[in-house]
């Protein structure tokens, strides 16, 4: 009976450390709205609506950005582009997001470039209008596109 009370007692134990623990654990930082749509103006490529997805891990954050109106001029392999997303930061600055990251795509497919890195502070407010992304395929075609209205639902927000 004395082995039996010894091992219940040993898995109470466990268990409150277990939900005390739970309890201690570091929270995961979150961006605000996850997803956003912008409206982009990308000159001779086209332009049309953008979706927009924001992750954040501490001061490091990621941004994919897919467009249906805006699409791949030539064949493009997994990897390959070189992305340059600049954000607007509210009170003043940018910040940029960058990466090689990108799906493969064949021509006339939507194009997709991230998740982009970069590094944000927490309570950074960050607006895609006013900024510019820039996506160069091949080592010289360059795709440049610009937001002709805020962001919806509203700017990125760190934690």
């Amino acid at each position: 009976m004395r082995g039996k009370r010894f091992g219940t007692g040993l898995s109470l134990a466990a268990g409150a450390l277990a939900v005390c623990g739970l309890g201690f654990a570091p929270t995961a930082a979150a961006v605000a709205p996850g997803t956003a749509t912008v409206n982009a103006d990308c000159g001779s490529y086209g332009g049309g609506d953008a979706t927009l997805t924001a992750t954040q891990s501490g001061t490091s954050a990621t941004i994919t950005l897919k467009t249906s109106s805006v699409t791949a001029p030539l064949s493009i392999s997994q990897d390959s582009l070189a992305s340059e997303l600049t954000t607007v930061k509210e009170g003043g600055g940018t910040v940029v997001f960058k990466g090689t990251k990108n799906p493969a795509m064949s021509t006339g497919d939507a194009l997709e470039v991230g998740p982009l890195s970069g590094t944000v502070a927490s309570g950074d407010s960050l607006e895609a209008f006013g900024g510019t992304l820039k996506v160069t395929a091949f080592g010289f075609i360059t795709i440049t596109c610009t937001a002709t209205a805020p962001q919806a639902p509203g700017p990125f927000v760190f934690d």
